[in-house]
């Protein structure tokens, strides 16, 4: 699937109509029906439903409305550079996220941000809130939940490997067992979390000392000797005074999910900062 037939798609699935998609993309009114008839026969699926009122996704349709969505934003991207704009970007940029990641992660993406773009001012909003992109309460939020709003923009953005620590004096708990530890875990009041069950399940005769609903308090306790925690390697690792322990099974680690509400889609220096984000993510991966 090329560009030019998801432009097509998405312009349908936005307006509802030929004529308008049409309008919007310039083009011929039997040119979009070609293209669209065309889109549904390459793929083998039915992707929108003819109605009276217009046209409206099918569920083939929305399952590829994100991914068609990504390339758009990476199109974009590739024009805004192309055409030098992105030089003159200014305002300001909400970003929300849980403490940890907007204390360990988001750091040297923000910092390669605001070089690029002097004149954007950041805002950085963390904590156990989720703070609303429908009321402009952020520009772009990360959770390590998906979204559960239709306007907003998601995607998966990367899966962060969790560990776990102990303090650097520490002998070493035996797995399985954990018989004389003691277990630093988390509030489970705002939901569930897999490695704080896996945790308990390593070494089912720790005894849970104390929870925390912060991750770096987490790593703090444990790095003076209180007890066993169970963080993402991108906290654990960057805490001086803990080390990782090498255990025959990892805890279960969690996907990140970047978004922000449709209407912004075209904000450039929230672009600016989702092109920064997804380099950030390559050099990592590379």
């Amino acid at each position: 699937m090329d560009w030019s037939d998801v432009r097509i798609f998405l312009a349908v699935a936005r307006t509802g109509t030929l004529g308008a998609a049409a309008r919007a993309l310039r083009l011929s009114h039997p040119t979009i029906g070609r293209r669209v008839r065309a889109l549904e026969d390459a793929t083998g699926q039915t992707l929108f439903q003819r109605t009276a009122d217009g046209f409206v996704l099918t569920e083939e349709g929305n399952a590829i409305l994100a991914l068609a969505e990504q390339m758009e934003e990476s199109a974009l991207a590739m024009e805004r550079r192309l055409a030098g704009q992105e030089q003159n970007l200014q305002g300001s940029l909400r970003i929300s996220s849980a403490d940890w990641f907007g204390a360990y992660f988001l750091p040297p993406i923000v910092a390669d941000y605001t070089r690029a773009y002097p004149s954007v001012d950041i805002e950085v909003l963390t904590g156990t809130r989720l703070f609303s992109l429908a009321h402009r309460e952020a520009d772009i939020a990360f959770r390590i939940v998906p979204f559960n709003n239709a306007d907003v923009v998601q995607r998966k953005l990367v899966h962060l490997d969790y560990g776990v620590y102990v303090a650097l004096g520490a002998a070493d708990p035996i797995y399985r067992d954990g018989a004389g530890f003691r277990l630093i875990t988390h509030d489970t009041s705002t939901g569930q979390f897999p490695d704080i069950d896996w945790l308990m399940e390593a070494f089912p005769n720790a005894q849970p000392l104390m929870r925390s609903n912060n991750r770096n308090v987490q790593g703090h306790m444990s790095k003076q000797g209180i007890g066993i925690a169970v963080l993402p390697q991108v906290v654990g690792d960057q805490i001086i005074g803990l080390r990782r322990l090498e255990l025959p099974e990892k805890p279960p680690g969690r996907d990140i999910w970047m978004g922000y509400h449709r209407d912004l889609k075209h904000l450039q220096r929230l672009r600016a900062f989702i092109t920064t984000v997804t380099d950030h993510i390559s050099r990592m991966q590379a």
